[in-house]
C-alpha cells in the first residue's frame, strides 16, 4: 500500500525537478548568449584590422602611383634636358647627338681616337674633360632620375669593317679607355665617386653598324642609360605583408 504522505509531497517534487530543469536550460542559453557575443567581438576585431590593413594597401598603391607619376615625367623630360645641358657647350651633331626617345649620347669617334687606335686623342680628352661634368650634372641635379638610374653604360661602337672579333676587341677597348679617362686625375667634377659607381663598359662591335657599308657614323662611343624599373607595377596582393619600417 502506498505511503499517502509520499502522494501529497510529488507535486512538490515535480515543481522542484521543473525548476532545475528551467534553470539548466537558462544556464546554457546564458553560455550560448556568451559565446555568441565572443564570436561577434572576434569577427568584429578580424574584420577591423582588415579593413586597416586595406586602408595601408590603398595608401601603398598611391604612393607607387605618385612615385612612378614623378619618375615618367623625369624620363621624358631627360632627352631635352641632356640637349639643354650640352648644346653650345662642347660642339654640335657633327660631334655628338642626343637620342629624342632615351637620351643616348652618341659620340662620333673621330674626336676622340684615330683610326683603328683606342688611344685618346689630345682632342678627345679635351672633350672628355667638358663633357663628363655636363653629363654627371644631368643624372645628379633630379633626385627620382639619380635613383632610378641603375648604370651608365658606356658602349663602344664599331662599322662593319673588319673581322667581327677585331671590331668587337676595339670596341671594348675604346670603351674602357674612355671611362679610365673619365675617372682619372684629369677629369674633376663632383659627384665624382658616385657616378664611377654606375657605369658599366661593354663593347658592342659592330652589331648595331651597317652590314652593307663602313659607315663612319657607326663608328662611335655611347653613353646609355640603364634605368631600374622601366615598367613600375602599382598591382599589390591584398594577403601580402607590408614591408617592415625597420
Amino acid at each position: 500500500m502506498r505511503n499517502l504522505s509520499d502522494l501529497d509531497n510529488s507535486p512538490e517534487i515535480e515543481a522542484e525537478e521543473d525548476s532545475s530543469v528551467l534553470l539548466s536550460i537558462g544556464d546554457l542559453m546564458s553560455g550560448l548568449l556568451m559565446l555568441f557575443a565572443l564570436l561577434f567581438i572576434t569577427v568584429q576585431i578580424q574584420l577591423s584590422a582588415k579593413v586597416k590593413l586595406l586602408d595601408e594597401k590603398i595608401l601603398q598603391v598611391e604612393k607607387l602611383r605618385q612615385e612612378l607619376q614623378q619618375y615618367q615625367k623625369a624620363f621624358e623630360a631627360l632627352p631635352q634636358i641632356i640637349v639643354n645641358t650640352l648644346e653650345g657647350k662642347i660642339g654640335g651633331k657633327d660631334i655628338f647627338t642626343v637620342d629624342p626617345i632615351t637620351g643616348d649620347v652618341s659620340i662620333r669617334d673621330r674626336i676622340l681616337f684615330d683610326n683603328n687606335s683606342s688611344v685618346l686623342k689630345p682632342e678627345g680628352k679635351k672633350f672628355l674633360q667638358a663633357f663628363i661634368p655636363l653629363y654627371s650634372q644631368v643624372i645628379f641635379a633630379n633626385k627620382e632620375l639619380e635613383n632610378q638610374i641603375a648604370r651608365v653604360v658606356v658602349e663602344g661602337h664599331t662599322s662593319s669593317a673588319g673581322s667581327e672579333q677585331r671590331n668587337l676587341e676595339l670596341s671594348l677597348r675604346r670603351a674602357l679607355a674612355v671611362s679610365n679617362y673619365m675617372f682619372s686625375n684629369e677629369v674633376n667634377f663632383p659627384k665624382k665617386a658616385q657616378l664611377q659607381q654606375k657605369v658599366l663598359v661593354s663593347g658592342r662591335g659592330e652589331l648595331e653598324a651597317d652590314r652593307t657599308r663602313d659607315a663612319a657614323g657607326d663608328r662611335k662611343v655611347v653613353f646609355r642609360f640603364q634605368f631600374r624599373r622601366e615598367n613600375l607595377n602599382v598591382n599589390v596582393d591584398l594577403n601580402r605583408p607590408l614591408p617592415s619600417n625597420n
